[in-house]
């Protein structure tokens, strides 16, 4: 360690910061991250006499010792209507084994000690805010870690020094028996041991060396390294505050303080989080982001400092465009930091986890807007606070605009893009959308037929199929006979559609022969109507039952009358998450031979992709890379269709396990960054309306789409997870939509053919939709033909 301290103080200061400024941006990027809190000080008493401090107060006759849980709850609210996502509980060291006024408040209240009360209250005010507590009580022990572990996203305790000097006569820690460092360590051990996600921090300027600074910086890197997860290091500057031991000590300088944020970003490398509170330092906001922080910490629009009340918080607004002006974008983090997300059912106990993902993007931050799929009205986009479009990213775009095939990290660095690196992807997207597929926004008359929704399978994500007597969410099961089937394609092409869409459980007693038999049955009834049908599941279970190749049965069908195939059953084409989401489905290259072999017999087919529920930015370029290389060998696919998950009624959304469905940000930026990575395999993006809402859905025609999808008549597979529409989009109303925004509307065939004038004319003068039939469950007896 003196070597190295000899280099960082031989090191000029300005290098110093340089050095750690480029570690913090390989690991960061241009995010400096903050957390929304309120700040509830449970006690204020405390058995420690630290010589700086003024939170800790003596017990006063007719002061109350505890907030009580009313003024808990009323502090938690008021921050919950602010939109905060963090509970910060902060409070003095076990005061009941000081203050006699503290164990008599604690009897009171029913509870044995402050921890147990501080479980109490946070798990009130996760129950009744939803806030995520994050606590900071002092010096615990593993159950009380434990216990606190079950009710919070985060934990921590301020090392603030390795100097066993500071706790000898004189030294500020004096008479504090929990700021012994041997004991403080103990707890950050104990605490990776319990798997918590841990803060600490030093604090300068109290009498310590630079030496000591930095043994205490080894030291919790030591710890991290061995647990991983010290969360986020705080180096926070000691205030002089009047009536305190320290009221006329001098406090560090500036350059003080940017020396060791440098010096910790070096120690503790590029992928650590580094914080300076803000409100302690004003106006040298540009000197702390330059010093290699990543992170601002928490910050309140509702409640002060309590630890250091005579430094205000910015106003968020304020910091934003101050952090702006450095190249950084200002991103709201949630108490725990993402990389804890990526394992959320390791870090945390089960609600918690819950309660984080729900809150959470997909990259772990807060989401940024209240906006799910399925949802009417959309967020709006902020205005950019960057002046300039980060380097690298511009380079990528271009790479990606000139048909360069880019590999997963630069598609992630993609997916990163906030605020004005966002736009511009957006904006290059919409730029390729124009040069490629025009200013002509097209779409299909068609109609979705689900004929079952029975289904052996259990996806986790789906809310559509159900067992034969399960009449729970959006109704009963079904099985259409061929009668209605063939009813609803005769009125669909009486309303002017070309194509019928049809997908469905798989059936326990389907067969190949089922599919097969509705194929002809549909082609007999309407010999024009192009049937759209069966996505890789179904056709893999239909091969099977009869024994066939992929192409066998695939060419069956195709004489029967199946004209395309849907890309859906391809969720997330990464089987790592496909594992968790349908393990019982076809798997990566499964899914890859059914569509090989249907492109190699001329039946061509979309691609889609699942997104926003338990999966991360890499496995999106993953997936976007599997269908470009295989639109590369084949050139099957017709177009690409974004379809972010729809959380409302969706198994695992219910029993904690996902997320709700993406950020708006997010499903602008999966079509923006589909045009980009597919191109020039793949001339179509398309939007889904039904998902995406139609205003949503004319954002991303804004943004690299250029296709609106089918006019449907009936959709029931969103509908069933929660979407608030998704039954028809008729044709006036589709191209009034695509007009509003200085496009022009055309309608297409499945393959993006032109359409007869006779098929516009009576899709305009549809009558409306007579009642469906859902035909009751009933044994099949298959017969040879069926």
């Amino acid at each position: 360690m003196a070597r190295v301290l000899d280099r960082l103080e031989r090191t000029p200061l300005a290098e110093l910061m340089a050095e750690a400024a480029a570690l913090r941006d390989a690991g960061h990027g241009r995010v400096l991250s903050y957390s929304r809190k309120v700040f509830i000080p449970l006690t204020k008493l405390c058995r420690d006499v630290c010589h700086y401090c003024t939170f800790a107060e003596k017990s006063r006759a007719g002061r109350g010792a505890y907030l009580t849980p009313d003024e808990v709850l009323a502090i938690a609210r008021a921050g919950a209507k602010a939109g905060c996502t963090e509970a910060l509980f902060t409070l003095g060291d076990k005061p009941e084994l000081r203050w006699r006024q503290a164990r008599e408040a604690l009897a009171e209240l029913g509870h044995a000690s402050t921890i147990e009360y501080l479980v109490a209250m946070c798990d009130l005010v996760l129950r009744e805010t939803g806030l995520l507590p994050h606590a900071n009580p002092g010096v615990m022990d593993r159950a009380e870690l434990l216990a606190l572990r079950d009710v919070t996203a985060s934990q921590g305790i301020m090392l603030e020094s390795t100097s066993e000097r500071l706790c000898a006569p004189g030294g500020v820690h004096h008479g504090s028996p929990d700021k012994h460092p041997a004991i403080r360590l103990e707890v950050l051990n104990k605490a990776g041991a319990a798997r918590i996600p841990f803060t600490t921090g030093i604090l300068i300027g109290i009498g310590e060396t630079r030496a000591e600074r930095l043994d205490a910086l080894r030291a919790i890197a030591e710890s991290h390294a061995r647990y991983g997860h010290v969360q986020e290091v705080i180096i926070q500057n000691f205030r002089a505050k009047p009536r305190t031991k320290r009221a006329e000590a001098p406090e560090p300088d500036l350059d003080d303080l940017l020396w060791t944020i440098a010096s910790a970003r070096i120690i503790l490398g590029a992928r650590a989080n580094i914080q300076a509170p803000p409100n302690l330092s004003p106006g040298t906001y540009p000197s702390l982001i330059a010093a290699g922080i990543n992170d601002w910490g928490g910050i309140s629009p509702v409640t002060p400092d309590h630890v250091n009340p005579e430094a205000p918080w910015p106003a968020i607004a304020n910091l934003a465009e101050h952090t702006a002006r450095m190249g950084k974008v200002l991103v709201q983090r949630l108490p725990a930091y993402p990389a804890y997300l990526r394992a959320p059912r390791d870090w945390f106990a089960p609600r918690i986890a819950t309660a984080l993902l729900r809150a959470s993007d997909a990259a772990g931050f807060a989401r940024g807007d209240d906006w799910s799929p399925g949802a009417l009205t959309p967020p709006r986009l902020p205005a950019p606070l960057l002046t300039a479009t980060d380097a690298r990213l511009a380079a990528l775009v271009e790479r990606a605009a000139q048909g360069e095939r880019l590999e997963a990290p630069a598609i992630e660095t993609l997916f990163a893009a906030r605020d004005a690196d966002q736009a511009h992807v957006m904006q290059a997207a919409d730029r390729l959308r124009q040069a490629v597929a025009g200013d002509t926004v097209r779409y299909v008359v068609n109609r979705n037929i689900n004929y079952t929704n029975i289904c052996t399978y259990r996806c986790s994500f789906c809310a559509f199929s159900k067992g034969k007597t399960h009449e729970a969410l959006r109704g009963p099961a079904y099985d259409l006979d061929h009668a209605e089937i063939t009813r609803r394609a005769k009125e669909a092409w009486a309303r002017g559609a070309t194509e019928v869409c049809l997908q469905g459980g798989i059936h326990p007693d389907y067969t190949g022969a089922t599919y097969e038999a509705i194929c002809r049955a549909i082609k007999q009834a309407v010999p024009g109507m192009h049937i759209h049908a069966f996505s890789a599941l179904e056709i893999h279970q239909g091969a099977r039952t009869l024994g066939l190749s992929l192409s066998a049965f695939l060419t069956r069908l195709r004489d029967a009358g199946l004209g395309t195939l849907p890309g859906t059953a391809a969720e997330i084409l990464d089987d790592e998450i496909r594992a968790i989401i349908c393990p019982d489905k076809v798997n990566t290259a499964e899914w890859q031979a059914v569509m090989r072999a249907a492109h190699s017999l001329g039946l061509r087919s979309t691609a889609t992709i699942m997104f926003g529920h338990v999966e991360a930015p890499v496995h999106w370029a993953r997936h976007l890379l599997v269908l470009r290389d295989l639109q590369a060998q084949t050139g099957g696919f017709t177009e690409f269709v974004p379809l972010p998950f729809v959380h409302m009624e969706a198994p695992m959304y219910l029993r904690g396990l996902a997320r709700r469905g993406p950020s708006f940000r997010e499903a602008l930026l999966m079509h923006s960054i589909a045009r980009l990575v597919l191109h020039p395999h793949f001339n179509n993006i398309q939007t889904s309306w039904v998902k995406m809402g139609p205003k949503g859905a004319a954002m991303a025609l804004q943004a690299g789409a250029n296709d609106l999808g089918g006019t449907l008549m009936n959709e029931s597979i969103s509908r069933a997870a929660g979407t608030e529409h998704g039954q028809e989009f008729p044709p006036e109303a589709m191209e009034s939509r695509i007009l509003s925004i200085g496009r022009q509307p055309m309608q297409r065939s499945t393959t993006y053919g032109a359409v007869a004038r006779e098929r516009e004319r009576a899709s305009r003068y549809a009558e409306p939709l007579a009642p469906m039939v859902q035909t009751a469950p009933r044994k099949r007896v298959l017969l040879a033909g069926d």
